[in-house]
Formats: structure tokens, sequence, C-alpha cells
């Protein structure tokens, strides 16, 4: 599965009062960034980086990600040493995978 059908299918999936206020997240994975919003009802994914700053930045690459997503992988401490995933907001991507029904 290619980045852009798995954020085209998360308002799909995106599961009801996964947060109790807007939360905003901006993925850069390789050429492919977006930025994901999300409420008590609703998810809106759009193109590009749409706002300043975002509750929760994630950069790593697209392969990363996939596996995170797809596969279950859940990043370690030494991954984020590494700088293999970057993110302001550790919390906030368990928060965006238990969204979305990936256990974090």
């Amino acid at each position: 599965m290619m980045l852009e059908e798995i954020f085209a299918e998360l308002p799909s999936i995106y599961q009801l009062n996964s947060v109790n206020k807007e939360t905003s997240f901006y993925f850069t994975l390789g050429d492919c960034k977006k930025t994901v919003r999300l409420s008590a009802d609703t998810c809106r994914v759009e193109d590009g980086k749409t706002t300043d700053n975002a509750d929760c930045v994630c950069k790593t690459t697209p392969e990363f990600f996939t596996a995170i997503w797809m596969d279950g992988y859940r990043p370690s401490m030494g991954d984020f040493l590494s700088g293999k995933i970057k993110t302001n907001n550790p919390d906030g991507l368990r928060t965006f995978l238990a969204a979305f029904g990936k256990s974090p």
C-alpha cells in the first residue's frame, strides 16, 4: 500500500471520539507531506503543511512509516535517538495510531 492510499483511507477508518480536542499532525515522509486534523467527530487529511504549529510533527522515511502502519512495527527509543524517526511529541504519535485502531 502506498502512502497516498494510507492517507486516503484515514477518514473512513477513524475511530470517533479518539481525541477530545482538535489535534493536528504534520507528516514529512520523503516527498509526501500531509497534515491530518482530528476532532471528536472528524478526520481531515490535507496535502502539504497547512498549519504553522502542528500538535505533533513526524519526520521519517516512507518505508519506516509503512512498516509502522502496515506491519505493526513500533519505534524503539533507539529509533528516536538515531534520528530514524523524529517527532516533537512521541505521545502524540501513540494517540494518532490509536485513533485508527492501531495499537500503540
